[in-house]
Parts: C-alpha cells; structure tokens; sequence
C-alpha cells in the first residue's frame, strides 16, 4: 500500500512539475525511480497515463481520471496522519510563513513574537524573501501577499493596502529639486528595486492606462532595505511600497513626492492552500494575527 501511495505521489508530481527530472528533483528522487515507479503504476492498473514525447509529457484520457483520484486520496491520507498527530485537537507543530522581507521584518516579526507566546505548542519557521513560492511545492502553509491575486485554488484573507510611492532624502531634493511630473525623473539620479521597477523606465498612470516614462538608474539593487537605505544617504530617488518607508518619513529620512501619480493601491493579504479542514495551528495563527496585522496596516 506505500508503495502504490508512493507511485500515486511520483504520478501526481511528474504531471505538476512537467517532466519526469524536475519531478526527481522535487522529490529527492533519482530520474531511474521516478521512472520505474510510472512504469510499475501503469503496469498495475494495465493502462497508460502518459503519453511521453520529445516535446514533453501529456496526460491520456485515463491519466486525467487517475490524476483526479490520486489528489483526493492523497489529501485524506495526508488528512488522516495530520488527524492523528494531534493538528485537528489542539494546535501544535510547525507552522511555515512565507513574508516579503521588509513586511516581514516590520510587521509579522512582532506579532508572531506574540502568537509563540499564547501558543507554546506550536513552533514557526518564517521565510523571508521577496520571491513567490509556490505554497504545495515549497511545503508552506501560509503567505503574505502584496498585489492582485491570480484566479486560484489559493484562499485569501485580506489585511490591508499599500502603494507604489517615489521618495528621497531632504538632502537629496534641496540640492536637485523636486520633480512635479514623472517626466521630470530623467533629470534626477535614481534607484531602482528591481522587484518593483524596470531600471530603465518606470510606470505611471496616465488617462485611464499606463505610461513608461523613461529614467536613468545609477544604482540598481534586488532588495527594498538596500534601495531604502541608498535614498536616506542621498543617492537619489527611489520606488518602493509606501510601508516600507513609514519609520523613515515619520522620522524624516526619506520625503514622498509625486503622491498625485501614484498608482492604484495594492491588495496585501494572507493566503493559504485551503484545505477541507484547517490545522488548528494554521487556523489558530489566523485568528491571532488577522485582526493585529489589519491594525498596523491601519496605522
């Protein structure tokens, strides 16, 4: 019976990943395996799932059934052992987050400080990163997410907003100015956060659409903090979310300028793979954080 759930498991994984290697990868598997573990699956149920050509993997008429069977079956076992480690009676385990970094740092840290406290069963690994990972794949139970959501089995919870905001030192816009127009940027020194914006141009609502205005980057980093941090000693004006600059404006570090051209808000939000039936660690972090990640947003 392992052996035919661990075939379902290669079965289901190769179909995701999109070949037969980047499911051994996924896996910890060598290619050999995940190979003959297919070839056993198909050998036992007398029926071919896939077709294998060179242009990749596509799944029969019997495959698409099989696929349907193997999610349901391999979620009531992953269930029913969850069942049995205590997760449904009493919230305990380890819970994984995955944050943007400077969110992460500035408002999750502070309130999961609290939740290990009301909650000593439970213990958390926080991932930090302003890359997407893909909950199921990456075994994470729960993300923070800033920007529109794609259609999806993922359910979200929303927290708050944020915007895209241009900011610089004092320092920096008494000895160059202060541009009244995005088109003014190609005059001044910028920085560019390549999570956020291109280095070569940055976008800008104009008369219902979008706009590249052209700029030049002095300085092009791949973290908000360093981009931040850049801007406070004057090496010119960056584009970040707005949240991530307040302990800098209110202390008066950083100034925001072309507040009127700042585009639509972005959604921030929590999300999860939605099980039928939540682990009381992930339902029980819900509940604590939801309402006092909304109240720091808020302020």
């Amino acid at each position: 019976m392992m052996d035919r759930l661990q075939a379902m498991n290669v079965f289901l994984s190769t179909v995701e990943a999109g070949s037969l290697s980047a499911a051994g990868r996924k896996l910890g598997m060598p290619l050999a395996t995940v190979s003959r573990n297919l070839s056993e699956l198909e050998a036992h149920l007398k029926a071919r799932l896939l077709n294998r050509s060179t242009r990749g993997l596509a799944l029969t008429d019997a495959g698409r059934d099989y696929l349907a069977a193997c999610k349901r079956i391999l979620e009531d076992v992953g269930e029913a052992e969850r069942t049995v480690a205590g997760e449904f009676s009493e919230p305990r385990g380890e819970l994984v987050i995955t944050a943007p970094i400077v969110f992460g740092r500035i408002h999750v840290l502070p309130v999961l400080v609290d939740f290990l406290a009301a909650y000593p069963e439970v213990d958390v690994r926080l991932v930090q990163g302003d890359r997407v990972l893909h909950l199921l794949d990456e075994h994470v139970d729960l993300a923070v997410r800033i920007g529109a959501l794609p259609d999806s089995r993922l359910i979200a919870t929303r927290l708050g907003a944020t915007r895209r905001t241009v900011c610089a030192s004092p320092a920096y816009l008494a000895a160059h100015g202060v541009p009244d127009t995005p088109a003014q940027l190609g005059d001044h020194r910028c920085i560019s956060f390549e999570a956020m914006s291109a280095a070569e141009s940055w976008r800008f609502p104009a008369n219902g659409t979008e706009i590249n205005v052209p700029m030049h980057s002095r300085l092009v980093v791949n973290t908000a903090e360093a981009a931040i941090n850049a801007a406070i000693a004057g090496a010119g004006l960056t584009r970040v979310l707005c949240y991530q600059i307040d302990r800098a404006e209110r202390s008066g570090q950083l100034q925001r300028v072309l507040r009127d051209f700042e585009p639509a808000a972005l959604p921030i939000s929590l999300v999860h793979a939605g099980q039928r039936r939540l682990p009381l660690k992930l339902r029980a972090f819900l509940d604590f954080a939801t309402p006092r990640l909304r109240e720091r947003l808020a302020r």
